[in-house]
């Protein structure tokens, strides 16, 4: 019996190198990358199975990079939101996020509150990005909030109050031949199947993922079992 993949994470990486690689300035990178987000979406979207996908989009050590960066993702982010809009609709994707978005503009945040509301009936994915998000910083907070009813914490407790209601990872893929998983889902992954690709980001293409999904169905996958 094959295997079946409802929720699909992905670090998207390697837009810096792919954008250096060719003599370009970094922000091409992401520019690209941003481009590659919409292919895969609507892969995923098309797809019989998966019905979320998460994508890491901006990382709670991201604020280290150069401001002039900083600044450009901020922006970059805004107006793919703006400009996807109609990708959603059109392809049934409901979107949603990750992580603490206090720090955000306020026209940041409208834009992102307006989006999830105009896709929040749409039913045949669920694309949902990690925005200013840690693995480490989620759980901090999960615990926070659960510790407040003063009882003993259990499983359930936390998972309640951790930042994404969906179903636990079934397939974590990184691209950029790097082999860590950077504080992403670290919950959430725990019988994740993983997979690196050397590829970068913004040459990822679905017909690599689709090869990618073949493989991860012919796995066998225990939880802990024999």
């Amino acid at each position: 019996m094959k295997n079946k993949l409802k929720h699909l994470a992905i670090i998207m990486d390697g837009n810096g190198r792919w954008a250096k690689s060719r003599g370009l300035q970094r922000v091409k990178g992401h520019e690209k990358g941003a481009e590659v987000v919409r292919d895969i979406t609507t892969f995923c979207a098309n797809s019989d199975e998966i019905k979320t996908l998460t994508l890491y989009a901006f990382s709670t050590e991201n604020w280290k990079r150069p401001k002039l960066e900083v600044d450009f993702l901020m922006k970059l982010l805004d107006r793919y939101l703006k400009n996807e809009l109609e990708v959603y609709q059109k392809e049934g994707v409901k979107f949603d996020t990750i992580g603490n978005l206090e720090p955000f503009s306020k026209k940041l945040k409208d834009t992102i509150a307006k989006t999830k509301d105009a896709t929040k009936n749409n039913s045949k994915l669920t694309q949902i990005l990690a925005l200013n998000y840690g693995a480490q910083d989620e759980l901090l907070r999960a615990v926070n909030k659960a510790c407040k009813n003063g009882n003993i914490i259990t499983k359930k407790d936390l998972e309640r109050y951790l930042d994404t209601p969906y179903s636990d990872i079934d397939l974590l893929i990184r691209t950029s031949g790097e082999k860590r998983l950077s504080n992403y889902l670290l919950w959430q992954i725990a019988y994740a199947e993983l997979e690196f690709t050397d590829t970068l980001w913004p040459d990822f293409t679905p017909v690599e993922l689709n090869k990618i999904i073949e493989n991860f169905k012919k796995r066998e996958r225990k939880f802990g079992g024999i």
